[in-house]
């Protein structure tokens, strides 16, 4: 028989997976900003996201388990168990992460790029026709300047 597991079952995986989700939206982020013709400064919330970082720095600071990437890569297929709540898992920090994008809770611009959704642009060039030959260029000089100044003179 191996080792035994740290998260004992993909059900307890669930349940730290709620515990972290539970303090990271108690917890607000606080920003400070400046209202009104006296600029007085006052304290806004904004919702905290949901991270696969931060649930595994949960898991640490928890000390519950200093790294649990292995349950969700299924290292050595020893945590086929936990493939599915891992899943759920990823799904539902990256359904927070969209949603809160889109309703612009978070930045979207960012949200877009750590899940993968940039808007894909093709450009392609048919232009098959290529120029050939000799090109020839002579270079003729006045000896008059363009400038009376170098400062007039655009770098």
């Amino acid at each position: 028989m191996g080792k035994p597991k740290y998260i004992e079952t993909p059900e307890k995986m669930w349940e730290y997976f709620e515990a972290y989700g539970t303090i990271v939206k108690g917890t607000p982020i606080k920003i400070k900003d400046w209202v009104g013709k006296d600029g007085d400064q006052v304290e806004r919330e904004r919702e905290r996201p949901l991270t696969m970082e931060g649930f595994l720095n949960f898991l640490d600071l928890q000390d519950i388990i200093t790294d649990a990437t292995d349950y969700f890569e299924n290292k050595e297929n020893r945590y086929a168990n936990y493939v599915r709540i891992c899943s759920r898992i990823r799904r539902t920090i990256k359904q927070d992460q969209i949603e809160g994008g889109m309703a612009g809770i978070y930045n979207p611009s960012i949200t877009q790029r750590l899940n993968g959704l940039t808007e894909k642009v093709e450009t392609k060039n048919d232009n098959t026709h290529l120029l050939t030959g000799k090109v020839s260029v002579n270079v003729i000089t006045s000896g008059i300047p363009l400038s009376s100044r170098e400062t007039d003179v655009d770098a």
